[in-house]
């Protein structure tokens, strides 16, 4: 490994020796070093760096003024491997160059940035392990922590080491789960023989233990303060106590170290630190404008402050802090000034608009200018945050206060798009101090209702958005029905309410409101929804179809789907009409992954995975869950992933997994007093229990889902399975209220999907010929549809009743469908219910699809299905979030477990695979 071990180190080096040793042995492997201001991290990143023999090294570092620059950390891990962008698919090459500025195109998807350096890095390890040295990571900008984080959980057959040092807990909720190592303080005696080994001459008995005391084992500290000591405090301990933060006395003693240099160096020093990318040629262009020697340099370099290579390095951030701070207000803006002209416009004009910021002595609106169009320029990037920030230094400097208070608006909008709640709300208090006009003041109102709904519940946000929405109708009525529009999403989405605005509030106010803007499909989705709310399901759900056609057959825009598909997607749930959910769920996913909207994405994933639920399609329907779950991990909200699991686990039957998907719903203080809350965790108790066919635990939770019926969706849903376990339970009066009322809706909506569940309510309460017919009818209707687990269960309940008739034959082949169909999909309960009763018929049950790939893990089998329906690694990693190489890695363990060879093998060894 490294020459020589680290004094006191001897856990965290072989910790990093067998870091290295895994990454030479094919794997990948993570780390995450916290600790304290100069506790070592920095010189534990050396030390694996010398210990990487016959691996290559990339480094990267967070610079505190460099926080708000989007993808800057990212850009100096990746920079010497973007000669290898063109060997990534398209689509990750596209977004990378995008986002690194490299070329023009629309903002990338967020997570396919973070695959395409998973797969960069993938691919520059293909030759020789990479490791990869991140240092300071608490001060990256927001998406390059974010993505890194997004990398370190997918490596694990790339040859890859990552370490990141970060101080103490920050960025906890990025690198929340990544292996962790934390950095103490040293002993005693490590201490007192570190202070020994770089003392020169006789040290007090005393002093040493007051340094070392004081100190509290902080390396750096051991080495720094005492350079603060005359000869006489070192012998005798005659100096004076000092009571500062530790930090802080460390850099005391670097701003002590600075301040003995010649000032030509200290001026040096001042453009090195307020330049933090660490361009060698850079800064020479800066120190000539303002007239410093290079050789300027020398005195800083012997005291061992700073490293002038083909880099810019200072010994430790805090020299860099304190080279800064000991300069005058004015000195800094000199140097800023030198750099912004030193620094090239066409390829740098962001960089060069922040040193024109920090170079501002006070307002200026020039440079306000400047900042904001260098936000367009990180919008068009993706960099959502990075856009806040131009935006909130824009809003610092424009003289004009209506201005500023605009600026600083628009900086709230984006830091909410970001997922930045609590940032979002500081600048939304910030610009109310502006004085606004009405319409801003009512925008103000409406963000931070969102805001609400995004971070807290809809709960919370739905009597902001009702009060925004008035107080915008006299200024804006295309913004104010959209207001509404948000308002309703919320209340359908809550729910009824312990107290506050109700749906039918929200739905009176959306009525009575003035017409919107064209395309008039907005007006027609929003009255119809408010419709169904004040006059009945019957009277507003034909104007819902008409407009849900009209938004699956004409063009949406980027802007107007984000703002109006998840209404129309809810609505299209609630009336039946399965092609526009499905298609417009699946629109509104792609429009928030290519916009980088976190505030929308996680809703939007819940849309479509319900979709893919109903559909038949549960491999996938995981797949969207882990992909909630990445976007918890990057927001600090994981509650979209577990009711993707809440609607998930009751279909494949996995009581475990269902039970702590409810648990932790209920347990969310945010939802209390949400009735949706209870409807959703009924609802799935009861498809769980109906599963397993147990009718009297079913019909209790379907019960009480099903309470509410104003609710729509999942109490819906709720009394579709308060027929079947009131059916079955012995409660036939209860079970045909129930297909009574499912059949109402079904009327009003017309669809096969809904006409083919209400006939199959109908036949579990009829009898004799009547039930037949509507049996057959249900499949008949449903079959017409792509609602697959609808269809199944349709097929389950005829067979289970044919063979109740003793017509064992035609039950038999209604039956093996149903268990075919289920055990195709993964719903595990529903499919061992169907081999029931078929063994009770006297068939032999073959072995389920789902049962055959015994042995492999879950994400094993949706690779396995993945690559036998015909996906290549690539197209398998874009859709799992994970690398080609780690496809590859799980495909050699997958044929081993099945004894299969080849992925042409797979399609035999996993029927229906393909579809999944």
């Amino acid at each position: 490994m490294a020459s020589r071990r680290l004094r006191g180190r001897r856990i965290e080096c072989e910790r990093l020796d067998r870091l290295v040793a895994t990454v030479r042995g094919g794997h990948s492997s993570v780390l995450i070093l916290r600790g304290e201001a100069g506790i070592g991290k920095t010189a534990l990143l050396e030390y694996a760096r010398e210990g990487a023999q016959g691996c290559r090294v990339t480094r990267a570092a967070g610079v505190e003024s460099e926080m708000e620059l989007a993808f800057g950390g990212l850009h100096q891990l990746c920079a010497p491997f973007l000669d290898q962008l063109a060997k990534l698919p398209e689509p990750q090459r596209e977004a990378l160059g995008t986002a690194f500025g490299l070329s023009a195109g629309t903002p990338p998807d967020r997570f396919l940035v973070g695959l395409a350096v998973l797969s960069l890095l993938a691919e520059v390890a293909e030759k020789e392990p990479l490791v990869c040295l991140v240092d300071d990571a608490q001060w990256l900008d927001q998406v390059s922590a974010q993505t890194l984080a997004f990398v370190a959980r997918r490596l694990l057959a790339e040859r890859i080491a990552l370490v990141i040092a970060v101080r103490d807990d920050r960025l906890g909720r990025e690198l929340a789960g990544l292996p962790q190592l934390d950095v103490g303080r040293l002993s005693d005696s490590d201490a007192r023989a570190l202070l020994d080994s770089v003392t020169p001459g006789r040290l007090d008995e005393q002093v040493r233990d007051r340094i070392v005391a004081e100190t509290q084992g902080n390396p750096l500290a051991l080495l720094e303060l005492p350079r603060g000591l005359t000869p006489a405090e070192l012998a005798g301990g005659f100096g004076r106590p000092d009571a500062r933060l530790l930090a802080s006395q460390i850099e005391q003693s670097f701003l002590r170290r600075v301040q003995a240099l010649p000032a030509e160096t200290q001026r040096l020093l001042l453009v090195a630190a307020a330049e933090p990318v660490g361009d060698v040629t850079l800064l020479a262009r800066a120190a000539d404008l303002l007239g410093i020697e290079t050789a300027a340099a020398a005195p800083a370099e012997v005291e061992g402050l700073i490293t002038i290579g083909t880099r810019v390095r200072f010994r430790h951030p805090l020299v860099r802090s304190a080279a800064y701070r000991v300069a005058a207000p004015q000195e800094r803006q000199a140097v800023h000034r030198a750099l912004a002209d030193a620094t090239d416009e066409a390829t740098d004009p962001d960089r060069r608009a922040w040193h024109l910021a920090n170079a501002a002595p006070g307002p200026d609106e020039a440079v306000a200018a400047e900042l904001e169009r260098s936000a367009g320029r990180a919008q068009a990037r993706g960099g959502v945050a990075a856009a806040a920030a131009f935006l909130e230094r824009a809003a610092e400097l424009t003289p004009d206060a209506a201005v500023r208070g605009a600026r600083a608006l628009a900086a709230a909008r984006d830091k909410y798009r970001a997922g930045g709640y609590d940032a979002a709300l500081e600048l939304l208090d910030a610009a109310e101090l502006s004085p606004l006009d009405d319409r801003l003041l009512a925008q103000s109102s409406l963000l931070r209702g969102q805001i609400m709904f995004a971070s807290t519940s809809a709960g919370a946000a739905l009597p902001l958005l009702l009060k925004a929405g008035r107080r915008l109708e006299p200024l804006d009525a295309g913004l104010a029905r959209e207001t509404y529009r948000d308002a309703l999403y919320a209340a359908l989405t809550a729910g009824r309410l312990a107290s506050g605005a109700q749906m039918a509030d929200v739905a009176r106010a959306a009525l009575a409101a003035p017409p919107g803007p064209p395309p008039e499909r907005d007006d027609l989705l929003l009255n119809g929804a408010a419709t169904t709310i004040i006059d009945g399901y019957a009277a507003g759900t034909p104007m819902v179809l008409r407009a849900l056609e009209a938004f699956r057959t004409g063009e949406v825009s980027r802007e107007e789907g984000l703002g109006w598909l998840p209404l129309a997607c809810r609505m299209a749930h609630n009336v039946w009409d399965f092609d526009s959910y499905a298609d417009l769920s699946a629109r509104l996913v792609a429009s928030a992954r290519e916009t980088g909207a976190l505030s929308v994405l996680p809703p939007a994933l819940l849309l479509l995975l319900s979709a893919r639920v109903l559909a038949g399609e549960l491999a996938e329907a995981e797949a969207l869950v882990a992909e909630a779950m990445t976007i918890g991990e990057v927001t600090g909200s994981r509650f979209m992933a577990q009711y993707g699991a809440l609607v998930l686990e009751p279909w494949r039957g996995q009581e475990k997994a269902t039970r702590q998907a409810i648990e932790a719903i209920t347990r969310d203080v945010a939802l209390q007093g949400e009735g949706k809350v209870a409807t959703a965790t009924q609802w799935a108790a009861a498809v769980l229990h109906n599963g397993h066919g147990r009718y009297e635990e079913a019909y209790v939770a379907a019960e009480r889902g099903a309470e509410h019926p104003q609710e729509l969706g999942l109490s819906t849903w709720s009394t579709i399975e308060l027929v079947e376990a009131a059916a079955r339970s012995g409660r036939p009066a209860r079970a045909a209220e129930a297909a009574r009322r499912l059949d109402e809706m079904a009327r009003a909506s017309g669809t096969d999907w809904a006409l083919g569940i209400s006939a199959s309510a109908r036949a579990q309460v009829s009898a004799g010929p009547a039930a037949d017919a509507l049996h057959r009818e249900a499949i008949e209707r449903l079959g017409r549809t792509k609602v697959r687990t609808a269809l199944a269960r349709a097929r389950l309940l005829y067979g289970e009743w044919l063979r109740r008739e003793n017509r064992r034959v035609d039950a038999r082949e209604q039956l093996t469908v149903a268990h075919d169909l289920f055990g195709s999909m993964g719903a595990g309960a529903f499919a061992e219910r169907a081999g029931r009763e078929l063994r009770a018929t006297g068939e032999s049950v073959r072995r389920r699809p789902a049962e055959t790939p015994t042995g492999l893990t879950s994400q094993e089998a949706r690779i396995a299905r993945l690559a036998a329906g015909g996906l290549t690694n690539s197209e398998i990693g874009a859709q799992l979030y994970i690398s080609p190489h780690t496809v590859e890695w799980h495909l050699r363990k997958i044929f081993v477990k099945l004894g299969v060879a080849s992925r042409r093998e797979l399609r035999t060894t996993l029927p229906g695979a393909a579809t999944a």
